[in-house]
């Protein structure tokens, strides 16, 4: 067949995006080369990409908004006490999680022997960690106290136990968190990760506390992302203050 008798091709309609990102492989293969000729790291092609973006002029399309959920001081101790007040053992629970910033994962892998309640301040050492965020956290002398009446002279196993003698698994105590806030009447979504952003948000607003603290208690790698919580805590502050300059009508 010759070649002028060849049908044309048709464009669809619709695969204009995915065209796009098809011929940009090819940028992506020469950036590569040019990348490890020059031997660059991590920073240092950042650095390239900044900079190129900025003799460009290129400009983000919008400003992502960075934020988390979190519960305000009041819910948490709303959360805390209607817990204490129906299954004291889930309070205590619900009480450590919070106060310790732990992931759910590291919390129910806690071990006794991990306990440093004598300490001044009183510490958690959390082992079952990702990455190398392995870290002793502070806790209260207050929080020491009543972890020692918990384990009522226990010297091993697990920190929170079920009749078993077993841990708790981290779907049991997503339950647990769950069931107690819908108990507490909060209308948001609750669930043991917020409880960390919750603590993280709150050191910040309170003003006592570094970011590069906050970074080590809570076991991040990277303090970009601490700054997320830093972020959200700062917009919150803000809001709060329009809210109070305009007699609470936010």
């Amino acid at each position: 067949m010759a070649g002028g008798n060849r049908p044309k091709r048709v464009k669809v309609r619709g695969n204009s995006t995915k065209a796009q990102f098809a011929g940009l492989a090819d940028i992506i293969s020469e950036t590569t080369r040019l990348w490890r000729k020059h031997h660059l790291g991590y920073d240092q092609t950042k650095y390239v990409v900044e900079q190129a973006r900025r003799r460009l002029k290129l400009q983000r399309v919008g400003n992502r908004r960075r934020t988390v959920k979190r519960l305000d001081k009041s819910e948490v101790e709303r959360l805390i006490g209607s817990t204490y007040q129906s299954h004291n053992k889930y309070g205590l629970m619900i009480k450590t999680l919070f106060l310790s910033g732990a992931r759910v994962d590291e919390f129910v892998h806690i071990q006794v022997e991990e306990l440093h309640l004598d300490g001044d301040p009183p510490q958690i050492y959390l082992s079952h960690c990702k990455k190398e965020s392995n870290r002793y956290v502070p806790i209260l002398p207050a929080l020491a106290q009543e972890l020692r009446t918990h384990l009522n002279g226990r010297r091993s196993g697990f920190l929170f136990e079920t009749n078993r003698n077993d841990r708790y698994s981290a779907r049991t105590v997503q339950s647990v968190v769950n069931a107690a806030a819908r108990k507490a009447g909060i209308d948001k979504r609750v669930y043991p990760h917020l409880l960390r952003h919750s603590i993280a948000t709150i050191l910040l607003d309170s003003g006592e506390v570094p970011i590069d603290q906050v970074q080590k208690f809570l076991g991040h790698l990277q303090i970009s992302t601490t700054q997320i919580y830093a972020e959200t805590s700062i917009r919150a502050l803000g809001e709060n203050y329009l809210r109070a300059m305009s007699g609470g009508k936010r």
